[in-house]
């Protein structure tokens, strides 16, 4: 069954939904503006989102753009803007995530002269930035591309080979991985591989489940290949020597249009992805419940408070409104 905005799959798809579910377009712009990341600070209703590749009309290199949207405050009485930030000690931003009270933890895919690696930036102005880690015991990242952080304090993150496939970065000198670093301790660890690229990455509300997207089938000069993974993967998280490991991976489900980029869960946990006709929903048990049709797909998203949604579509930006029971699990709000 298919509204305009909204397909359902599964009956249950309309607990999620709510009564009467929504999709307003907030922002147009010229340039795809809102590719990534999807950061989102209740307290002061903003949201920070990373472009796709832009390329210097003078120097032919290529940059991405970090924009900071006001959403209009609690009330949302005022109309929503968006603000360019400086992006340059940030190279070639993308996934990104809350990080502590007021701080961002971007993912940088890096360039030919600055590293790949996870970099901290202060949500407020003069938007001051640090690198945190941008080598597995001096070998380089490849193109670190999305991020998570667990209760415990440790980072978990993705890091793929777009950076070298799309000519910005050197050849790889480390297989596409899932790595934790542990903040306490200043230690890495590769926890997972086999994969062809790792994206998205989430914890279930528990954290007892990691979800891990493969976008193999998108390769970064843009060709496509049916027979490569387009593929969201589930872990478990399990303790040996007071250490975390991931077992029992599983394939947990296929995208049928374009990849699984982006991927969250709600508190209920069903899981979100951005795909190539927008946002997916699955629930816990790998059932496909429903759509949110956007036309060119999502590549990232987020969930804001009380059910909503931003979802990045390149040029525009959406906000979904689904019931308002619904909690983003990274926030729970």
């Amino acid at each position: 069954m298919a509204s305009a905005k909204f397909m359902v799959h599964d009956d249950s798809l309309h607990n999620i939904l709510g009564p009467s579910p929504s999709l307003e377009l907030l922002i147009e712009k010229s340039y795809p503006f809102a590719h990534e990341a999807g950061v989102y600070f209740a307290s002061r209703d903003e949201l920070f989102i990373t472009s796709n590749r832009l390329v210097d009309p003078e120097t032919q290199l290529q940059r991405v753009q970090i924009s900071k949207v006001g959403l209009g405050g609690p009330s949302r009485a005022s109309s929503t803007i968006c603000e360019e930030i400086d992006s340059s000690a940030i190279p070639m931003g993308n996934g990104g995530v809350n990080y502590g009270e007021d701080s961002i933890l971007f993912c940088a895919q890096g360039s030919h002269s600055l590293p790949s690696g996870l970099y901290i930036m202060d949500a407020h102005p003069p938007y001051t930035t640090s690198m945190l880690i941008s080598d597995f015991h001096g070998r380089p990242f490849n193109s670190v591309n999305d991020v998570v952080v667990h209760t415990d304090g440790s980072i978990w993150f993705t890091d793929p080979p777009y950076g070298y496939e799309q000519g910005y970065r050197p050849r790889p000198k480390l297989p596409a991985q899932l790595y934790r670093y542990d903040t306490k301790q200043r230690s890495i660890r590769v926890m997972a591989d086999g994969f062809g690229h790792p994206n998205g990455i989430c914890f279930s509300p528990d954290e007892k489940t990691v979800y891990v997207t493969d976008t193999d089938w998108l390769h970064g000069t843009g060709a496509t290949d049916d027979m490569k993974a387009s593929t969201i993967y589930a872990f478990d998280v399990a303790i040996y020597h007071r250490e975390p490991f991931l077992t029992n991976r599983r394939l947990f489900a296929m995208a049928d249009n374009g990849i699984p980029d982006g991927i969250k869960c709600d508190m209920e946990g069903n899981v979100y992805s951005g795909c190539g006709d927008g946002i997916n929903i699955w629930s816990g048990g790998g059932i496909l419940l429903g759509r949110i049709l956007v036309d060119g797909g999502a590549a990232n998203f987020c969930f804001g408070r009380g059910g909503e949604m931003f979802i990045l579509n390149e040029k525009r930006l959406w906000r979904a409104q689904l019931g308002e029971h619904v909690r983003g699990a990274l926030l729970g709000i």
